[in-house]
Parts: structure tokens; C-alpha cells; sequence
């Protein structure tokens, strides 16, 4: 059984599109190249049958997954979010107790994480380390490098 994820509307939006397109773009591609590899001739020897054949065991594999994910998947409405803690789907402002470096995250879920886009998973050391801290606590994130001390500065949804 998999555990309720929280999401932002575009982030659950982008994994049903993608579930979508799985399913219909992906099973028609999955058809057409077993059609194919069924028309040269005898399926015991064609390696080509059991590769498209494998191929559709994935999709179907990744297509149930994700409906799993989409069937758990709940929209956070922000409206009633607690503004006080760190918690999912929040901007966390933090600053570099050492190096007086501040920088700004959104917490979200691990299929969503983009550090690239300033969200980091729940689940990371970062994600860990900042939930359920209040604006001016001190997080101590353990990081490959060793723990380093983040105060949280500021906290917006």
C-alpha cells in the first residue's frame, strides 16, 4: 500500500499527463512494435518479438506504479496551511550559519524535487533537517561534507 503524497497542482497535473501519455502514446508504440516483430516469422526465434514483448512488461510495470502515485496523490491547499513551521510545499528561506550564504527552497515531494528549480524533497537530509522548524531556529543538516547550521529566516507558502 503506498503512503498519501502531497503535491502542487502543476506537479500532480504534470504526473497525470504523463500517466496519460504512458497509456496511449506508449501502449500504441508497445502494439505496433510487437505487429511488427510478429510479422517476420516465427516468434520462438525472434529476438525482436521478445524485446517489445519485455518492453511492454516495463510500460505496463511503470503505468500501474504511477497510477499508484496518482491514485495517493492529494492537492495541499495553501489557504489552510500552517505558516508558523516548516512543513510540505512551504519556502524556506534559510542562511548558512558559517558562511552567512542565504538561499531559498520549496519542500516537496520526491517526484517533484528540482534543485535546479529550488525544490528539494521532504525526504532529503535538507527536507529532514528544516521540517517543522520556526523562523530564527537553527537546523542542523547533515550533509556528506559533515552537519552544517542553517537558521531558518524566513518561512512562506
Amino acid at each position: 500500500m503506498s503512503k498519501i503524497q502531497y503535491y502542487t497542482e502543476e506537479g500532480l497535473k504534470r504526473l497525470k499527463d504523463e500517466l496519460h501519455d504512458l497509456k496511449t502514446k506508449g501502449r500504441s508504440d508497445i502494439a505496433k512494435q510487437i505487429a511488427e516483430a510478429r510479422d517476420k516469422g516465427d516468434l520462438s526465434e525472434n529476438a525482436e518479438y521478445d524485446a517489445a514483448k519485455d518492453a511492454q512488461g516495463l510500460l505496463e510495470l511503470k503505468i500501474a506504479k504511477l497510477e499508484a502515485v496518482v491514485g495517493n496523490a492529494r492537492v495541499m491547499d495553501n489557504s489552510k496551511m500552517d505558516t508558523s513551521k516548516v512543513g510540505i510545499l512551504c519556502t524556506v528561506k534559510i542562511k548558512n550559519v558559517k558562511n552567512g550564504m542565504t538561499v531559498s527552497y520549496t519542500l516537496v515531494s520526491e517526484e517533484e524535487a528540482d534543485l535546479k528549480a529550488g525544490k528539494i524533497s521532504l525526504a532529503s537530509p535538507f527536507g529532514k533537517g528544516l521540517l517543522g522548524k520556526v523562523v530564527g531556529d537553527i537546523a542542523d543538516i547533515k550533509a556528506p561534507a559533515g552537519t552544517v547550521q542553517f537558521e531558518v529566516l524566513d518561512i512562506s507558502y
